[in-house]
């Protein structure tokens, strides 16, 4: 277990001088938010992309994931809460002005009714090489693991500190590296922290402890019917079915054990399941008989994305550049945090308390002691996760810790306790009291675990006498007329009918000026494996 050491315990108080304190007002946030498209029988779209949203492949924010239904919300970084969460907001409103009559978006991390695979619609972007490339690495996510499971939504968050906080922090310790450096070092080690952790998020924010029935066909689960809907598969202690093997989780990924040591590392690990074949998907083959795409490679991973993982250190790339790339050239700029459910009783699938809990959470996480990881605390990590995801709400349950196997809620309370001084710090920074006002919500959670999503998603559900289809259409019918009732107009609404438009001719311009045949683009996206192979 990580603690705030005496070396952190003195970073907490640099923080609290103004000069430092003030640095923390910089932290930028972004959030990605994932719905579906649903019918009004709670059944999954057929439509195409909706033509008022403008193009899938370069909108810059509103796109599509895995299905063609699977809209996709990215805002751009913000310094505040409310500025952020306003724009999610203005997106969800014009979105709503181009859905199809009738068609409503899915407000829970956990699918609608599902036909079979040949009914999930793969996401299409045109014809450019790079639009391909995102509907053959689709295609290919198909093959190797389901339709189904790529139909599930979640929240993405990203979080950077600003270079006036990492020069002053770098000064303060006597680090000699370049900032770059000195920066992606300490994300790293904020990332472990994370992963030793995570799984108090998911018992505090899990909100999927329950799936339709026909999500689970033909798969093997240990799920059970929800009393009096036989419709309903959960488990009475589940926090986050999205997080646990329903989700996006692999069989065959179990075997690549990810080195969070350093950037280096990373990059070996990664760039190798990338650039090895893999027997299982070496039998579904590049391409068919025909000569069409099935996936992009037979490697165990075909890019870097599809690595499953609660937190993830990233740089924005270029295009055509991967995203390894990126980080190998440049280093961390932010880390996105991928464990986050849609909560279904929020409008934007996200609260600005959860958002200021998360950014205490990370500052902890960050400014914590935090040795290197090795392959038995990262199999720890990951029985951790399993545990709260199945049993989160057990007032019995223990989570491994070294050798010793602790409380969860004695644990959570620790941690919750060590976040209260950044908590102060992120608030001292925006002269309010939010974040602490945010984190006592949390500590009541532990002590009546009623309190959170999860179990109120439960009881309300057992109260509504609902299965989980049911339910959730009714929350989806809530949602969609609270967005109807105040639609963008006036000059919002031109600029993002402009956007739209803008990102059409983007697309239309890179399929009619690309040079290279679409095997020649791939053979060089991935030569840039190659460069980062050895991490250097």
């Amino acid at each position: 277990m990580s603690q705030i050491s005496p070396i952190a315990t003195a970073l907490l108080q640099l923080l609290a001088k103004p000069s430092v304190n003030t640095s923390l007002g910089g932290i930028m946030r972004g959030l990605e938010k994932e719905s579906l498209r649903v019918t009004p029988e709670a059944s999954l779209a057929q439509t195409d992309h909706p033509a008022g949203l403008g193009s899938a492949l370069t909108h810059p924010h509103i796109t599509t994931d895995y299905s063609e239904a699977l809209l996709e919300f990215i805002t751009q970084p913000f310094t505040k809460v409310e500025p952020l969460l306003d724009q999610l907001e203005q997106i969800h409103r014009f979105t709503y002005q181009q859905l199809p009559v009738g068609e409503r978006l899915w407000p829970t991390s956990m699918p609608c009714h599902l036909g079979p695979d040949d009914n999930i619609p793969v996401a299409r972007y045109g014809t450019s090489n790079s639009g391909l490339m995102k509907t053959i690495y689709r295609i290919g996510l198909g093959h190797r693991y389901g339709r189904s499971m790529q139909t599930i939504a979640g929240i993405h968050y990203n979080f950077s500190l600003p270079d006036s906080f990492w020069q002053q922090l770098q000064a303060h310790v006597g680090d000699q590296q370049s900032l770059q450096d000195f920066k992606t070092e300490r994300y790293f080690a904020l990332i472990r922290n994370f992963r030793r952790h995570f799984w108090l998020l998911i018992y505090l924010f899990g909100a999927s402890p329950a799936v339709g029935a026909c999500f689970v066909k033909r798969r093997d689960h240990q799920l059970q019917p929800f009393p009096g809907h036989q419709d309903t598969l959960y488990t009475p202690y589940a926090t986050s079915l999205r997080m646990g093997d329903l989700g996006y989780q692999s069989d065959a990924q179990k075997s690549l054990v990810v080195n969070y040591n350093n950037l280096s590392d990373y990059l070996k690990t990664l760039c190798g399941a990338i650039t090895q074949s893999h027997p299982a998907y070496e039998r579904i083959g590049v391409k068919d008989t025909e000569g069409n795409y099935q996936q992009l490679n037979t490697s165990l991973l075909q890019i870097e994305n599809e690595f499953y993982s609660s937190i993830r250190p990233k740089r924005t790339s270029k295009r055509g550049e991967t995203a390894l790339q990126a980080l190998r050239l440049r280093g961390v700029e932010y880390v996105e945090v991928r464990c986050v459910d849609l909560n279904p009783y929020e409008p934007l699938g996200i609260t600005a308390e959860q958002i200021r809990v998360m950014d205490s959470f990370l500052l902890f996480c960050l400014l914590s002691e935090s040795p290197a990881m090795d392959e038995q605390e990262f199999y720890q990590g990951q029985e951790n996760q399993k545990r709260v995801v199945n049993q989160g709400r057990d007032p019995a349950l223990t989570l491994l810790s070294g050798d010793t196997q602790r409380p969860l809620r004695l644990w959570a309370g620790e941690v919750l306790a060590q976040m209260q001084g950044c908590a102060e710090l992120l608030d001292q920074a925006q002269s309010s009291t939010a974040h602490q006002q945010a984190l006592e919500q949390q500590l009541q959670k532990l002590e009546n675990p009623s309190l959170t999503p999860s179990a109120q998603l439960l009881a309300d559900m057992q109260e509504a006498d609902q299965g989980f289809i049911r339910f959730t259409l009714a929350q989806a019918e809530r949602q969609r007329a609270h967005f109807a009732r105040n639609p963008l107009k006036g000059s919002e609404l031109a600029r993002f009918r402009q956007m739209s438009e803008e990102s059409q001719a983007e697309q239309v311009q890179l399929e009619t000026s690309q040079l290279l045949s679409f095997d020649e683009y791939l053979a060089n996206y991935y030569a840039q494996y190659q460069g980062c192979s050895c991490g250097c």
